[in-house]
């Protein structure tokens, strides 16, 4: 189908993750920021490794304030990966993700990554267009979907934009939060998370709905979900998970502004690389770390084993 007749299908019928007969098939890859992009680049090659054999990466930089150096950073990356289609897609309008420029980008892509920066410029230019719609039609193919900091924290249904920087969450703490991607199920992801000390802010997030999780991710650390039903810690530092689905007790629903949160009965875990964590009984499961080095672990998660 070529490029015109494309943007006129999900124009007229756009690819949204809560239709009937939407799949999971593809694999998630989510980066706290910051990762070795000239080292042995440890988590962009899982990225690389996911595309297949004649794998084209497309990477989206319109979160970015400097779009043009983090292109090149990322294409010297993935070309020294041996990945053999690497290509930049560049939004600045919503306009621009109904073109058929971006359709033809997108064409023959089997991955995705968005770059650092805003990721209300994410969402805001891409959500609901034609281009978000190839994207989704990539993952639901089996194609790899990755983000690092702004990036990671758009993945989710809903995402974290800011707050205002206090040590501990306040009932009325001015902690925003908008509709995201969507592509990872039930979590809300933060990013930069031990070197920024972001804890409160995600336990905020979480009181105020405990059905999803808080998902804190470390730099240099990515998580790399499969089929949405369990993922991996791959990196140097670590993955938190809040789940306060238990909770026994929260003021969030208190009319002081200035009292403090109290939240009681959080489970928090704390993943190093190689555990596992199983996002439908909400289970970790410890594993070597020298698993994900030699990438049998890995390779077995993507089959479904």
């Amino acid at each position: 189908m070529d490029a015109r007749r494309k943007v006129d299908l999900f124009l007229e019928r756009p690819l949204r993750r809560s239709r009937a007969g939407a799949t999971h098939k593809g694999s998630l890859v989510i980066i706290g920021g910051h990762e070795d992009r000239t080292g042995d680049k440890r988590i962009l090659r899982a990225v690389a490794d996911r595309l297949g054999k004649d794998g084209k990466i497309v990477v989206c930089t319109v979160a970015s304030a400097e779009p043009d150096a983090l292109w090149e950073e990322y294409e010297t990356a993935f070309r020294a990966l041996d990945v053999p289609h690497v290509y930049r897609l560049d939004i600045d309008s919503r306009e621009d993700g109904s073109s058929t420029r971006a359709m033809r980008i997108l064409e023959g892509a089997t991955g995705v990554f968005f770059t650092g920066g805003d990721q209300l410029k994410i969402t805001s230019q891409i959500g609901d267009t034609p281009a978000f719609s190839r994207m989704q039609e990539i993952f639901e193919q089996g194609g790899v979907i990755a983000g690092s900091s702004a990036g990671a924290s758009a993945m989710s249904e809903t995402m974290l934009v800011t707050n205002s920087g206090e040590a501990s969450y306040r009932i009325k703490s001015a902690l925003l939060m908008a509709p995201g991607l969507g592509f990872a199920n039930d979590m809300v992801i933060d990013q930069h998370f031990s070197e920024r000390g972001r804890m409160a802010r995600l336990i905020g997030a979480v009181s105020q709905n405990p059905r999803v999780l808080g998902i804190g991710i470390d730099e240099d650390t990515a998580l790399i979900v499969e089929h949405n039903r369990r993922f991996r810690v791959l990196g140097e530092g670590a993955v938190y998970v809040v789940d306060a689905s238990k909770t026994t007790y929260s003021n969030i629903g208190e009319e002081d502004a200035d009292r403090t949160l109290s939240a009681f009965g959080l489970i928090v875990h704390m993943l190093s690389q190689g555990d596992r964590y199983d996002l439908t009984t909400r289970t970790p499961t410890p594993l070597p770390a020298e698993s994900m080095d030699d990438g049998e672990e890995e390779r077995r998660d993507a089959a479904g084993d």
